[in-house]
């Protein structure tokens, strides 16, 4: 018989580890309920290292379970059983990682399991907000409904998060080829000129003398300032976990001009609509902020969110402490008010999300029209700078001669 390596739960919450044989997996869980263990994680033992393998080389996108999700309320609205539906969905799924999480998903459903409960064992494609929602699915009877509204957030979620990238992608893509031409030129070409420059034994103006030092400088320690880089990058990553260094960098974000603006229309956006959703589908509001502030993007406004759930939890509103915070606007604070007097929140919630994800589109596109002439110009100084530079002595040589 085949060998297990199982992890579960005594009914007191400890945690426990352990080798099993049993005929099948389904025969594992029953030997261990039997134990009073709810087990939580079952692995073979011979196929240990092939499925963590799987995991690091295959990656389940935000599109993929977006995809997984409406296919999956298509078939429970149909009348298909959960456990059918699986089965054919993990099938059909090329990401190998995706078509085993979706098994190991089918087989805990299949064995006794709640499907929120065997969601929750797979946290890196399943997250809070995903679980928390089918909870709430299956016990108000309205699974497929809830399938269907978390496509919806998770297909907004992404188109949201490509508009992001494409703010993001060009004016990356022009300052590198800047910082790629500039460094060609100071360690190339500067020193082919000031060999020629030596050899006529002509003395050099202050702006090439500048360029040249420059060069040699670039030239001599230039692996030491990539390592300086690659140090600088390190350590300001370490510095955004501590708990201070989030606060200060997240603060600092929201507060850069052009991109600031659009940082914090993008986290608004994101707050609104995952709120809207959690709250439409019953979860309780309480959870549903909490959810909401671990996927904020944006420390500042974590913040604001939990202070918001704790003044709930005393009986206050969730705009007054909003409000306070200065992160989110007049606007937004004034339409969750509203929604909170007048029992809409969640359709509140909804149209601020829809105002936010137009305001974005708005400022990418401000923001690309912004940066092109600025990088161009900022492109074309320095390169030009440096070509003059290099110029100037041969024009003064010309001058004497003529």
């Amino acid at each position: 018989m085949p060998v297990f390596k199982w992890e579960g739960k005594t009914l007191r919450g400890a945690i426990k580890r352990g080798e099993l044989e049993a005929a099948s997996e389904a025969a594992l869980r029953i030997q261990l309920r039997q134990q009073n263990i709810i087990p939580t994680r079952i692995l073979s033992k011979g196929k240990e290292i092939k499925f963590e393998l799987s995991l690091i080389g295959q990656r389940v996108s935000e599109k993929m379970v977006a995809v997984f999700t409406r296919q999956l309320a298509t078939m429970i609205d149909a009348g298909l059983p959960l456990v059918q539906s699986l089965d054919i969905l993990a099938t059909q799924q090329e990401n190998k990682t995706f078509r085993e999480t979706l098994t190991a998903v089918k087989d805990d459903v299949e064995s006794g399991s709640t499907f929120a409960a065997a969601l929750k064992r797979h946290p890196k494609i399943f997250n809070d907000l995903y679980v928390n929602l089918v909870v709430a699915g299956e016990e108000g009877g309205i699974l497929d409904n809830i399938l269907l509204r978390l496509s919806n957030y998770i297909e907004k979620s992404v188109a949201l998060k490509k508009k992001v990238k494409s703010a993001m992608v060009y004016p990356a893509a022009i300052v590198t080829v800047a910082v790629a031409v500039v460094a060609i030129l100071l360690i190339f070409v500067i020193p082919v000129f000031e060999k020629m420059f030596l050899t006529a034994g002509q003395s050099l103006p202050m702006l090439t003398l500048i360029i040249v030092v420059v060069s040699k400088l670039l030239k001599k320690y230039f692996l030491l300032v990539i390592a300086a880089l690659v140090l600088l990058a390190i350590i300001l990553r370490r510095y955004h976990k501590t708990d201070g260094g989030e606060r200060a960098i997240d603060g600092l974000l929201l507060k850069v001009p052009v991109f600031g603006m659009l940082f914090r229309k993008i986290a608004i956006a994101r707050f609104s609509r995952t709120l809207s959703t959690l709250v439409s589908s019953g979860v309780p509001i309480l959870d549903s902020l909490n959810i909401v502030a671990k996927t904020a993007g944006n420390r500042i406004v974590e913040d604001a969110i939990m202070r918001a759930r704790s003044s709930i939890s005393e009986g206050e509103t969730i705009a007054d402490p909003l409000t306070k915070a200065q992160v989110f606007p007049p606007m937004v604070t004034q339409m969750i008010s509203v929604g909170e007097s007048t029992g809409s929140l969640d359709t509140m919630l909804g149209k601020i999300a829809d105002f936010y994800d137009e305001e974005v589109d708005a400022t990418v596109a401000t923001l690309t029209s912004l940066l092109e002439p600025f990088l161009m110009v900022f492109l074309g100084g320095t390169i030009g700078t440096i070509v003059v530079a290099m110029y100037l002595p041969i024009f003064r040589m010309a001058t004497v001669l003529g």
